[in-house]
């Protein structure tokens, strides 16, 4: 190829979208949690976790430690309502985007939760415009106390992401509050 030829490419190349980082990529184009969850070793050491990841289609949370995938759930539960961002009180979405676990309750009525940080300030400023509340105590949860055994069928929070007992007890154990939820469509 001639030199003459080749400096027009270059320039093109150059003008290029520079690669997005899997943390900033828009939820479009992040890899598929499924895949995420091929790459967990299973005799892989770990104590607490620091980045959780939830996927709502794929019904699925993979837990990270020092950047690699070390644990997931799958079958989670969502709200009534669970395609779509929570954006208002009554809703039943469950919220999408960036947020932390912020608390614990013990004493929940529904086996052991941790507290998401929903609303934050974009999701306070939304329901804001439009003269409503974006609702709140949004929590990872076991199933309720009252049931005896197993899981309730289907959706059926308020917009809460719910687990089985054991699950939930597991989470307990190894996240600490101030650990990242990212909670994906």
């Amino acid at each position: 190829m001639k030199r003459a030829a080749v400096l027009p490419l270059l320039a093109l190349a150059a003008c290029a979208n520079p690669p997005v980082k899997q943390a900033e990529a828009p939820f479009s184009q992040q890899p598929s949690l499924a895949r995420e969850a091929a790459r967990i070793v299973p005799e892989r050491r770990f104590s607490t976790v620091d980045y959780l990841i939830v996927d709502k289609s794929e019904r699925l949370m993979i837990a990270y430690a020092g950047g690699q995938p070390v644990k997931a759930w799958r079958g989670l539960q969502f709200g009534d309502a669970p395609q779509g961002h929570k954006q208002f009180e009554g809703d039943e979405r469950t919220p999408e985007g960036r947020y932390v676990i912020e608390g614990r309750n013990p004493g929940s009525a529904y086996h052991l939760s941790l507290k998401v940080s929903y609303p934050n300030a974009a999701d306070r400023a939304f329901a804001r415009q439009y003269g409503r509340s974006p609702g709140g105590d949004i929590f990872l949860h076991g199933q309720p106390n009252a049931l005896p055994m197993g899981r309730m069928p289907g959706d059926w929070t308020d917009g809460c992401i719910a687990l089985s007992n054991d699950e939930i007890e597991e989470l307990w154990r190894i996240v600490p509050d101030g650990t990242v939820i990212e909670i994906r469509p």
